[in-house]
Parts: C-alpha cells; sequence; structure tokens
C-alpha cells in the first residue's frame, strides 16, 4: 500500500508558519491545533496548495513562495488618495485599517499610508502584497476524500 501524497481530492492536516524574509512570523499553528484544509476548498491560496503537491505525512519543508504565487505584486493602482472631508470625526493614524463598502457593499480593507488636512492616502493592497514568504509545514496526515 503507497502513503496518500497531496494533490486533488485530498484533504491534509498540517502544522504551518509564514515568516518574512526578515525572520519575521506572519502566522503559525506550531505552538496551537493543526490546520486541516481539502485540495481547492478556497482555505489555503493556490500558490501554497500546489507548492505542497506530492508531499506525504511526515514530510517537512521549508518553501519560498514568490510574491505572485502568494499575495500578488504590490500595486500602484490600488493606493488612492482621497479627500480628509470623506473621513470627518475619525482619528487618522499610519497604518491604522479602515473598511470601506465597494459598489457591490463588498467589505473592502484599506490601510492609512499618509494623511495631512487636505488628503488621505489609502492603500488596498494585501499588507503581504510584493513579499517572498517563507513557508515552513509539517504534514500531519494526508487521506483521499
Amino acid at each position: 500500500m503507497t502513503e496518500t501524497r497531496i494533490g486533488q481530492n485530498t484533504e491534509v492536516t498540517l502544522h504551518f508558519a509564514l515568516h518574512l524574509e526578515n525572520g519575521d512570523t506572519v502566522d503559525s499553528t506550531f505552538d496551537k491545533a493543526p490546520a486541516v484544509f481539502k485540495v481547492g476548498d478556497g482555505n489555503l491560496l493556490p500558490g501554497f496548495e500546489n507548492a505542497l503537491f506530492g508531499f506525504k505525512a511526515g514530510d517537512q519543508r521549508k518553501l519560498s513562495i514568490a510574491p505572485e504565487n502568494a499575495f500578488g505584486q504590490h500595486n500602484p493602482q490600488n493606493v488612492q488618495v482621497m479627500p480628509r472631508s470623506q473621513f470627518d470625526g475619525m482619528e487618522l493614524s499610519e497604518g491604522l485599517l479602515v473598511i470601506f463598502n465597494d459598489a457591490a457593499n463588498t467589505e473592502l480593507p484599506g490601510v492609512v499610508k499618509a494623511f495631512d488636512d487636505n488628503q488621505v492616502t489609502i492603500d488596498f493592497n494585501h499588507p503581504l502584497a510584493g513579499k517572498t514568504l517563507n513557508f515552513e509545514v509539517q504534514i500531519l496526515d494526508v487521506k483521499a476524500v
């Protein structure tokens, strides 16, 4: 009998950690319950899933995931300058997360990058856009579904 390897139609139980290139940890399950996902269920970005294909229970790896396979490249068009008047009564600070609603009433998070008395610069890129991530994984279980 062969060991089940990660691919389509599998459920994976794993510990993972995401690290920035400078070593800072973005997220980790190593100190809590492991993550469980079905390949293709949307819980893991396709670039991360694809990097795991072929692994089996017991495998431990450190992988480097390029921005285009993670959260995408930083897009300058996703940085918008808005009138300060749209933020009346709001105490602004650089790094503040602000939630907007688009035309379809979908929440769209943006981060305040700069502001003055006249305008506010908001970055709608994912905070990890443009970053290469170091993806550390320990595969605990793989089963066919």
